[in-house]
């Protein structure tokens, strides 16, 4: 899994059987400034960007298949013994409006390099059949997370915040709330030269500026119904620009756009998740402090804690959910939820690469 934030890759070793899911061994990757910089170039429409996004598809192939390796040597495991790898890819845009979603990273390739069964490009067969192709995580979290006396929220804060509702005696639900992480991370590099604000600690030493927060909020997506997902195609830099008069305290604008994360998450919450009582934080957010503390203010009647307490990794929960998908692909089952994408019907999700 490489995700929104592009701080780097998340490869797991997941073993299913039983009804359970086991975490065998874990690696992380993170990915240099050059790569970052070229795939946050490519968000936007550029110069050669066809022959460079299929150039950085092959690269980012190489680096998945680098992780992969290492992951295996770290198990004491070979290749042979990996039924199929479920590669999510590096999303450079997503406009289910339009019909299609784009993923980069070489499936074929993968396989060619790791000698394994490569499953990607999940989200496309779900817009297809008219989803959003996103959330797709919700699926996973119906199936290992849902309790069925206590009315759970499971929120992942990457570069995007989604959420997915699991009450007790109702239907899953799920879907983005909005900018997580990549606003924040985008404000941090420029003003401090640090790729994210650790811990939220820059953040708490600003205030959040009312008017600015109101300005963030009127953006039409907070309020659209679900089916809804989103991205760097809309929550971007330029976006946030738009609402700035460039006499603004750095730290404050980091503060702000900490709230809107944080109230952008708890409003869907209440508006959504009616009956809830426990929220469990996966994603980077997980670590940031304030932005914790910030989201048990919003929500003081709601237990927030983290998905550690579920006995899984928040860092990784996201990798292991994209393992499931690819199991549910090679078992030909379906695997999204149209109440979540907004598709017309289940659908066997991803293109398969044979080794």
């Amino acid at each position: 899994m490489s995700g929104t934030s592009l701080d780097g890759i998340d490869a797991v070793l997941v073993r299913f059987g039983g009804g359970n899911t086991q975490l065998l061994a874990q690696h992380f990757a993170p990915l240099d400034a050059a790569i970052k910089a070229e795939l946050l170039a490519l968000h936007t429409p550029s110069a050669n960007e066809l022959h460079r996004s299929f150039v950085m598809g092959n690269q980012l192939a190489k680096l998945y298949a680098n992780s992969i390796e290492q992951l295996l040597n770290a198990a004491r495991m070979s290749p042979s013994q990996i039924r199929a790898i479920g590669c999510h890819g590096q999303t450079i845009r997503h406009c289910p409006e339009h019909g299609y979603t784009v993923q980069l990273g070489n499936g074929a390739l993968l396989a060619e390099l790791t000698g394994i069964t490569v499953i990607n490009d999940f989200r496309s067969r779900d817009i297809a059949a008219g989803g959003q192709g996103a959330p797709l995580v919700p699926a996973f979290h119906h199936r290992v997370l849902r309790d069925e006396t206590v009315h759970r929220v499971i929120v992942n804060i990457g570069g995007i915040s989604n959420l997915t509702n699991l009450p007790p005696n109702g239907a899953t639900s799920g879907f983005d709330c909005g900018p997580g992480n990549l606003l924040m991370d985008a404000w941090c590099s420029e003003h401090r030269g640090q790729s994210y604000d650790q811990a939220g600690a820059w953040a708490a030493t600003g205030k959040v500026l009312p008017n600015l927060l109101a300005q963030l909020l009127t953006e039409p997506y907070f309020t659209q119904p679900a089916p809804k997902s989103t991205g760097r195609d809309l929550f971007n830099m330029a976006w946030v620009n738009n609402y700035l008069r460039g006499d603004e305290q750095a730290a404050d604008v980091q503060a702000t756009l900490l709230e809107l994360t944080v109230l952008s998450i708890a409003q869907a919450i209440q508006h959504d998740c009616l009956g809830a009582s426990e929220v469990y934080v996966c994603g980077g957010g997980a670590h940031n402090d304030t932005l914790m503390r910030r989201l048990q203010s919003h929500l003081p009647r709601l237990k927030i804690t983290t998905t550690d307490e579920l006995g899984v990794n928040p860092d990784y929960l996201e990798a292991i959910a994209f393992a499931w998908l690819a199991e549910q692909t090679v078992l030909k089952q379906t695997a999204n939820l149209p109440a979540v994408t907004g598709a017309a019907h289940t659908c066997i999700l991803g293109a398969i690469h044979r080794a």
